[in-house]
């Protein structure tokens, strides 16, 4: 199955604030020269009804908008993160294999667990949705299928908070009216080129030439296009690589330059991030330091020391010597503080460059 968590940065944002709800919400990319340049990063589907999507100018959405009672903020990535860590921790619960495509997407191969039952597959699918709002206050879209291209098409199909589910039998049905530019892809040249070839839908693709598919776009892409016209898709469901960091971040009480207050607070998410570190069985090099200080402006600083540990005291010295620092430096106050541990290592890959050097070596 494939989750998408819906119009995830603006659903994030109403989640912090559940006044909003109900407003259109358009969560947007700043630039700076003036309070309206920039670009929309995502909108709730309230917004999207007059016209608001990602990728146009701050300036023409508030224009759609501008007799209505809209919410414009500005991006906050950490937060984004934070929660969307939270989500991939149910999900990973819940999955026989587990594979995390972007911060709000997510593949998970459920066979073992269902037996194979499309039917037991629906009632996890429905569990999944239930964990997911009450434990985060969002909505997702799930699409289940036999494979994950077949699962990723499914579930841009009921969206918002939708449920799709499409049976190996089901396959060749559900495809073949779609427009051809649903297969991942297809852009935008790629359609405009196989519309001349009189190639609109899924199922005009399934029945045209495969030889002649490969003459026009290679034997790759072109036997790609046609085992995907068919729903073919063999590629497994897999963790993709470690984690390049782990991450925790938190809401001050009050703004604040108080080190004692920071540092208290950075203690409990060096204990967090630790545990998420120990769950995994990974060390870290690198430590960072993340600020938003009371007018949003994002402030890091870092350090790498020079072995990989899993010390929680190492963790927690240099997160109070990176704060205490940067305190002096900067007459910033900060609003949320956060705490990375990165350039992560596993206790194995560790050992076996250690018998990797001694195997090697000439006594």
């Amino acid at each position: 199955m494939l989750l998408d968590l819906d119009y995830f940065y603006a659903q994030c944002e109403e989640k912090r604030n559940p006044s909003i709800r109900g407003k259109p919400v358009v969560v947007c990319v700043y630039s700076g020269r003036s309070e309206d340049s920039g670009a929309v990063s995502t909108a709730n589907y309230i917004a999207r009804r007059y016209g608001v999507k990602s990728g146009i100018p701050i300036s023409l959405a508030k224009q759609k908008l501008k007799d209505v009672d809209a919410v414009f903020l500005p991006v906050d990535h950490p937060f984004y993160r934070e929660v969307s860590e939270k989500v991939m921790a149910i999900l990973r619960n819940h999955a026989d294999q587990f594979e995390q495509v972007g911060i709000d997407e997510a593949y998970l191969d459920v066979t073992q667990r269902t037996s194979g039952s499309y039917e037991e597959t629906k009632e996890l699918a429905a569990r999944i949705k239930k964990d997911i709002l009450t434990q985060q206050e969002l909505t997702c879209s799930i699409g289940v299928g036999p494979n994950k291209l077949v699962a990723k098409i499914a579930a841009d199909m009921q969206k918002p908070d939708g449920l799709t589910m499409i049976e190996a039998g089901q396959v060749g049905r559900f495809l073949s009216p779609l427009q051809v530019s649903r297969l991942v892809g297809v852009g935008r040249k790629t359609e405009k080129k196989m519309e001349n070839m009189g190639i609109r839908t899924v199922g005009d693709l399934a029945g045209f030439d495969v030889q002649r598919l490969v003459e026009v776009f290679g034997r790759k892409l072109g036997s790609y296009f046609h085992n995907a016209s068919l729903g073919i898709d063999d590629e497994p469901v897999q963790e993709r690589g470690e984690a390049e960091s782990m991450s925790k971040i938190s809401t001050l009480k009050e703004n604040t330059r108080k080190l004692e207050v920071i540092i208290e607070e950075a203690d409990k998410l060096c204990d967090k991030v630790y545990a998420k570190l120990l769950d995994r069985g990974l060390s870290f090099r690198s430590v960072s330091i993340l600020v938003v200080a009371s007018d949003l402006s994002v402030h890091t600083r870092s350090k790498t020391i020079e072995n990989p540990t899993k010390d929680l005291e190492v963790l927690k010295k240099t997160v109070r010597d990176l704060f205490t620092k940067f305190l002096k430096e900067s007459d910033v106050e900060a609003r949320r503080v956060g705490v990375k541990a990165s350039n992560l290592t596993k206790e194995e890959q560790k050992q076996k460059q250690i018998t990797n050097f001694f195997g090697s070596s000439n006594d």
